[in-house]
């Protein structure tokens, strides 16, 4: 959209693609704990997409909402590194959850139930969902994963900003993809169900929740059990 005197008409073009920044807002939401609020994504999203409106040049040779894209998940990826959202105590309960599951798949040689590894971590039931619950979303890599051993070098600097070195591109390595696909065939089948609606028909936790007629919370226990059973087969990828 131009204006008369052939340039981009930003208020437009600022309504026009507001969409898009809440959709990828959305998208980051659901891999993140419940502190993250929904408009703060937005706000943030909304000055990369400014700033991708005065940067961007067609003689780049790639569409504008390609372009605009980077530029807001970029906005909000360094909103979340400068607020340090994924705190140490999440990813420890985190990694709790992983070393119960790879435990009982040690010693039962099956994917463990959730009374399972509710048992295994001592709590109860509804304890170990509530658990699953605050750790909403943890990655399937870690940033710290990913870091050199002793370097103080920040992971999103050195892989997010670069468009050959991302974490993107590291899961596209063919290995890693096929470990990946069959890993999450071992899943339960209600698990792999929202893997696959979550991450391969890019539904929101709202739109997987209406189709197994449950609630927000209870797809996201899922998605975050899940998230602990694949890290536990990849982890020597």
């Amino acid at each position: 959209m131009y204006t008369a005197k052939g340039k981009l008409d930003v208020d437009s073009m600022l309504k026009q693609y507001s969409p898009l920044v809440r959709r990828l807002a959305h998208q980051m939401l659901a891999k993140l704990p419940a502190n993250v609020e929904l408009d703060d994504l937005v706000q943030v999203g909304m000055i990369g997409l400014t700033d991708a409106l005065s940067r961007f040049d067609t003689a780049l040779g790639v569409q504008f909402e390609t372009f605009a894209t980077q530029r807001i998940r970029g906005a909000m990826l360094d909103e979340l590194r400068g607020t340090d959202y994924l705190s140490r105590g999440t990813r420890k309960q985190q990694r709790a959850i992983e070393a119960a599951v790879h435990r009982l798949e040690q010693r039962m040689g099956r994917a463990p139930v959730e009374s399972e590894i509710a048992k295994e971590m001592k709590l109860s039931l509804a304890e170990y969902q509530e658990l699953l619950g605050r750790v909403r979303g943890t990655q399937l890599v870690y940033l710290e994963d990913m870091t050199a051993s002793g370097s103080e070098e920040d992971f999103l600097d050195r892989h997010v900003s670069a468009e050959d070195d991302n974490p993107l591109a590291r899961l596209q390595d063919q290995r890693m993809r096929e470990a990946l696909i069959e890993a999450i065939k071992l899943l339960p089948e209600r698990e792999q169900y929202v893997m696959s609606m979550y991450h391969e028909h890019d539904m929101n936790l709202k739109e997987i929740a209406a189709v197994l007629k449950v609630t927000e919370s209870r797809v996201c226990q899922l998605h975050s059990q899940s998230i602990a059973r694949l890290r536990v087969k990849l982890r020597s990828y």
